[in-house]
């Protein structure tokens, strides 16, 4: 377990953070960061030589299909519902202004 946390360095952490507290804070942040550095020191002691580090708490597994080709619609297909068509392309209203 480490050491416990003084009121002096929950200050210097305040200041540090430029945060204003009181006399009282301090004595209940330096009780709750003792707790906060205990459970950090215990996860710490969990880790084993026999446990394998992971990223992920369970397997992950890639849920893409396979690329396949098939067959789509040709250009004269795709425009044949267009309102308005130009050189094989959709024509849409010009909206930004800009010379061509």
């Amino acid at each position: 377990m480490p050491e416990s946390i003084s009121r002096a360095e929950v200050a210097h952490l305040a200041r540090l953070a430029r945060l204003a507290v009181t006399e009282e804070e301090l004595d209940r942040f330096a009780g709750q960061l003792d707790v906060i550095l205990g459970a950090v020191a215990r996860v710490g002691t969990v880790a084993a030589d026999d446990i394998e580090p992971t990223s992920h708490a369970v397997p992950v597994t890639n849920v893409f299909r396979a690329d396949q080709v098939r067959p789509g619609l040709t250009q004269q297909q795709a425009l044949s519902g267009a309102p308005a068509q130009e050189e094989g392309r959709f024509q849409v209203p010009r909206i930004l202004g800009e010379e061509a």
